[in-house]
């Protein structure tokens, strides 16, 4: 599976971003799908997953009731809609893909990653 990341950009503070991941191969939907993110100088952190079926969704504390994370299997697609932004979201954000049920939140249960899409929240 390779993974493609898009939208990103440059937004002030309380605005909105979507973020999409775009996915090959015709395994889309079988594979769980989760979005991290890294900040300037920090270590990579989890930030929301989605079942193979878009049913189960899971978030980090800090985004939980403003980051909504959702997928379109039939476009291969899985997408971050990110309202009330805060200058503590920027960060680049990376989207990835697992088949293993355990490790939601954990980098290492990701096989496929890509290659990131820049956020900047300006205060």
């Amino acid at each position: 599976v390779q993974l493609q990341a898009s939208g990103g950009g440059l937004v002030q503070a309380g605005g909105s971003l979507r973020l999409s991941c775009a996915a090959s191969g015709r395994t889309f939907s079988t594979y769980r799908m989760g979005w991290f993110r890294q900040a300037p100088g920090k270590e990579r952190e989890f930030v929301a997953a989605i079942g193979w079926s878009g049913g189960s969704t899971y978030y980090a504390d800090s985004v939980k009731g403003r980051f909504t994370i959702s997928r379109d299997n039939a476009k291969n697609t899985v997408y971050l809609q990110m309202n009330t932004l805060k200058p503590e979201d920027t960060a680049v954000y990376y989207c990835a893909a697992r088949k293993v049920v355990w490790g939601t939140d954990r980098e290492s249960s990701y096989e496929y990653w890509g290659q990131g899409t820049e956020v900047t929240v300006s205060s």
